[in-house]
């Protein structure tokens, strides 16, 4: 190559300090942010990579935040569930030592029923103050709306969830085939019939077993009696007719049964024996709801289909007389929470009021609220009644606390693990894309500073090069 006033290799050094020197500045650019890309310039397609993930993580970020809360509110509502169901236990308890009343005082039956005023008014107490975040959770105001209602069919409704839709639905209840009490007959003993010496019978039935003392000479009329006086105990009642005394179970349903058994003497005066009842089970109702088949339990029906999910009593105008009843579930009420990253994944569940006045229902015949002094169920009024409906409030305590542990185990719970597995994912993703490795960075900038210096040192000697040039015109 001449040697020439342009000097190239001066040039291409020049160009190749400057690029090396551009280069060096980036990476202590990335070193002092902690980010590959601070400019579109840096990575565009890595950009565009790093906002969408950015978008997810937010979302993700704020799913979580929405399930942590609703956990939150749904412990809550289990917490003063609980102590709900605790004491519907000790009012059970009162109930029942108050039935033998033979064997309890008036004033014993009295120190029985205050401390069940005192439960019920605790249990509203607990309903009207439980609340989270201002919101009160069990008082019905998050129950799920419906309209249409007949309450000569349908006693004791609640939904339990509802689809994630703005369209109400509607609920056909046919009843295809009724419900049935337990029934069977004591034969031998005649209306005109009495005992012959004494007998020792049991009768048994879904709440226990009762021994029932015969006396030598009782009538048919007697020992009916003497079996109603105990249903409170066995949940068998019973009634005269001409050749038997008839036994039915006071509920409705497969779970209801009754029999009878001879344990000594069973002799009728003027000739024959008492006989045995085999065990004899009732039948649940048959219900088709929009056409599908309803689990059924006596006259209580549990329904669940595409997001739709609830719980009525059949009334015994319904049972009895078949046919078609219908109501419509709204698209408003209940709690609805935000499970996921998008509308999607909405869930509305239905919480209904779980005072005194809204517990029981039913076959039951009544409401818990009807166990307080001066009310129609009160200890000194019905016990077999106030057993009944203390029972059945204690069945729909748990089945309220049931659905809302389902949703919070298997909806929320599952969502915010999913969820906390998804922000581990993006933010992983979202650190090998945009965030620096320093490790390689700094192996970067130590080659950069090699290359950088190298390029200046030769630099110099390119620019000897005019110097030689100058030496030749002396």
């Amino acid at each position: 190559m001449g040697l020439t006033i342009t000097n190239t290799n001066t040039l291409n050094l020049l160009n190749i300090v400057n690029k090396t020197s551009t280069a060096q500045s980036n990476v202590l650019t990335q070193l002092s942010t902690g980010l590959k890309i601070n400019s579109a310039a840096d990575n565009p397609a890595g950009l565009i990579a790093m906002e969408n993930l950015n978008a997810e993580l937010t979302a993700t970020n704020a799913a979580l935040d929405n399930n942590q809360r609703t956990d939150s509110l749904l412990t809550v509502a289990d917490g003063s569930i609980a102590e709900i169901s605790s004491l519907l236990s000790e009012v059970e308890s009162l109930v029942v030592a108050s039935s033998s009343e033979a064997g309890i005082s008036a004033s014993e039956q009295s120190a029985n029923q205050a401390q069940i005023d005192s439960a019920i008014a605790s249990i509203d107490r607990i309903v009207r103050t439980t609340s989270f975040n201002g919101k009160k959770l069990l008082d019905g105001n998050l129950g799920i709306r419906t309209t249409g209602v007949s309450s000569t069919d349908i006693s004791n409704l609640r939904v339990f969830s509802r689809a994630n839709t703005s369209t109400n639905s509607t609920v056909s209840v046919n009843v295809t085939n009724s419900a049935t009490h337990a029934s069977g007959g004591i034969t031998g003993f005649a209306t005109a019939s009495t005992a012959s010496g004494t007998t020792t019978m049991t009768i048994t039935g879904t709440l226990g077993t009762a021994t029932i003392n015969v006396a030598s000479g009782a009538t048919q009329g007697q020992v009916v009696t003497s079996i109603n006086a105990a249903k409170d105990l066995t949940g068998v009642s019973a009634t005269g007719a001409t050749s038997a005394i008839g036994l039915n179970s006071t509920g409705f349903g497969s779970d209801e049964f009754v029999s009878a058994s001879v344990l000594s003497g069973g002799n009728i005066t003027g000739g024959g024996s008492i006989g045995n009842l085999s065990r004899s089970e009732g039948t649940d109702a048959t219900v088709l709801i929009n056409g599908q088949a309803a689990g059924v339990d006596g006259l209580d029906v549990n329904f669940n289909s595409n997001g739709l999910s609830l719980g009525f009593s059949l009334t015994n105008a319904l049972n009895t007389g078949g046919g078609t009843s219908t109501f419509t579930v709204q698209a408003q009420g209940g709690a609805t929470f935000q499970l996921g990253t998008d509308a999607a994944s909405r869930s509305t569940i239905g919480i209904d009021s779980l005072s005194a006045y809204n517990l029981g229902g039913g076959d039951s015949g009544g409401f818990l609220s009807e166990l307080a002094s001066g009310q129609g169920a009160q200890l000194s009024t019905d016990t077999e009644k106030a057993l009944k409906v203390v029972r059945k409030a204690i069945g729909d305590v748990a089945n309220a606390r049931s659905r809302i542990g389902g949703f919070q185990k298997f909806q929320v719970r599952t969502s915010i693990n999913s969820l906390s597995a998804s922000k581990t994912g993006l933010s992983q993703a979202k650190s090998v894309i945009g965030e620096t490795d320093y490790a390689v960075a700094t192996a970067e900038l130590n080659r950069q500073s090699v290359l950088l210096n190298s390029g200046i040192s030769l630099l110099g000697l390119a620019n000897q090069q005019a110097n030689q040039i100058l030496s030749l015109l002396g």
